[in-house]
């Protein structure tokens, strides 16, 4: 690495790369997404709140959207930044390590969950500090750095309205955007009610009230807090600036007020330069809150002595991610930006919610970047949770082509189970006997034949129930009655009886069919005359 002001950064070997490792942090489902997702879909009252709230911020995202006319422009400019981010991702990383440390931030590399774990909590425990103020977490959330605080006796408060609704509730978040996305007012007063201490008895649920609960609540926490925990929305590398964007001011609190301040931040959260940065500070509120600007925008470079923390860290976490850079396609799942709009067109996610995902990153672009971080097998049925119906790709300011990277999971998923099997499964069987008997003409028409059996399980021309292991479909879907007549067989009876009418309106014999290189009785052969006249010289 070169050096850059006489400061010369330190080399790390972050090895080859790696799915993110096992028993740490929250990427990984403790059960499949359709056993969780018939148990969210049971709950009507979580699908009221989640397909109220989604539904406001697509309504609000669409006006907004609608008044930029370079919109189109500006995601085509976005994708192209972050394509050329991935593409040089090594030298500017190193860049901006560089302009970070000769700011006077200190820069940790962490090959995956553990090493950024041990780092942040051997960072707090050498200023003294015994609890930390938390923003725009998500990747720390990623990671499981709560769980290793608290293991290191370190109590960590969440400062986002939602997250500590989440955190108050002993609950796991639900959205990228709106972690508690999935609880009304009415819920969110009794978790108040019950773990915030001091909180007034007569609380009611109106939105004001409950905020400045929280407010208050979280007060005491920013005046007395020694060390912040924060994400990173945006790194830029020419000046090694780091960037948060919130509507809160929560993240102003925490970025400006304790004396250490320590941030968490994905590789993948670069762009080249502040021009790129213009772009995503147009593309990112539109699309995730559906607001014009930002209402909090914080910025910082390193160290300014006398104002804001005089202790900066950024711990510049892999995880997975340089897997991911190494797949061809799965690489543009790190062009994300968390903005979730694809979670709010979702018409999955609405019916089940972010828990059914069980990765931290829920929705469309958690089915594909949970299983590029950690391997698809250890995912493996993220990928079906989609209908593929391209919404995500719509919505994406980035232009992500996720319905293209669910496809390629399920390929791969499907050849990993093929090839662990000594025996094929049902479904692979199922298959390749619809390929052996669509091979075949007779075949398929017998089969078509043997189908109208199927008729004799329909109630009002739906089939609700099938025999194993037709019972996997139908267990959640209905299947129609087949026909009571084959698309041949209505073919051969209309084209017989069209012929036959059209033959008779010309007074001729119906024409059957004929061998090559012959004629029908009373049709002209090509280039002669009608059979049983004189021809020329007769």
């Amino acid at each position: 690495m070169s050096a850059d002001a006489g400061v010369a950064p330190t080399a790390v070997d972050l090895g080859m790369p790696a799915y993110a490792p096992r028993g740490v942090g929250h990427l990984r489902a403790p059960e499949p997404f359709p056993v969780a997702a018939r148990r969210a879909l049971a709950d009507p009252q979580l699908r009221r709140n989640i397909g109220k709230a989604t539904g406001t911020i697509r309504d609000k995202r669409l006006r907004v959207v609608a008044e930029v006319p370079d919109w189109e422009q500006l995601r085509d400019a976005g994708k192209a930044v972050k394509a050329d981010v991935l593409a040089r991702l090594p030298e500017l990383l190193e860049q901006l390590e560089e302009r970070f440390t000769a700011a006077g931030g200190t820069v940790h590399w962490a090959r995956d969950a553990n090493d950024a774990n041990r780092t942040v909590l051997d960072l707090v425990r050498a200023t003294g500090a015994d609890e930390v103020v938390k923003v725009k977490s998500m990747v720390t959330d990623e990671i499981g750095l709560n769980e290793a605080l608290k293991a290191g006796g370190v109590a960590a408060w969440e400062t986002d309205l939602a997250e500590l609704i989440v955190q108050l509730g002993h609950d796991r978040p639900s959205h990228i955007l709106v972690p508690a996305i999935h609880r009304n007012r009415a819920e969110i007063r009794e978790i108040f009610l019950r773990e915030m201490a001091g909180v007034d008895p007569a609380l009611t649920d109106e939105p004001a009230l409950l905020a400045a609960a929280a407010r208050k609540h979280l007060r005491a926490k920013f005046l007395s807090a020694r060390v912040a925990v924060s994400g990173a929305n945006f790194a830029v590398a020419e000046t090694g600036t780091l960037s948060v964007v919130e509507s809160e001011g929560n993240g102003r609190m925490c970025l400006t007020l304790p004396r250490t301040l320590i941030t968490v931040m994905g590789i993948e959260k670069l762009v080249p330069t502040w021009r790129d940065l213009e772009v995503f500070l147009q593309l990112l509120p539109r699309s995730s809150t559906g607001e014009r600007m930002n209402p909090y925008t914080s910025m910082w470079t390193g160290v300014t002595p006398g104002d804001g923390p005089q202790d900066v860290h950024l711990v510049l976490l892999d995880n997975g991610r340089t897997a991911a850079l190494a797949d061809e396609i799965g690489r543009e799942a790190l062009q994300c930006i968390k903005c979730s709009a694809c979670m709010n067109v979702c018409p999955v996610y609405e019916r089940t919610g972010g828990h059914a995902y069980g990765s931290v990153y829920p929705g469309p672009i958690g089915a594909v970047l949970s299983p590029y971080l950690t391997g698809v097998e250890d995912n493996a049925s993220l990928p079906y949770a989609s209908s593929l119906c391209g919404a995500c790709l719509d919505a994406c300011p980035v232009k992500i082509d996720i319905p293209s990277m669910l496809v390629e999971l399920r390929h791969r998923h499907v050849e990993a189970q093929r090839d662990a099997r000594a025996l094929p499964t049902p479904e692979r069987a199922a298959m390749a006997a619809a390929s052996w008997v669509m091979a075949d003409p007779g075949r398929f028409a017998a089969a078509q034949r043997a189908s109208r059996v199927g008729r004799l399980l329909g109630r009002r021309g739906r089939i609700s129930s099938l025999p194993w292991p037709l019972s996997g479909w139908t267990s959640a879907r209905d299947a129609p009655v087949p026909p009571a007549e084959t698309a041949r067989a209505w073919w051969r009876r209309t084209r017989t009886r069209t012929t036959a009418a059209d033959g008779k309106a010309a007074g001729t014999p119906t024409p059957g069919p004929t061998a090559p290189g012959r004629t029908s009785p009373g049709r002209t052969a090509p280039g002669g005359t009608a059979p049983g006249t004189a021809g020329p010289g007769s």
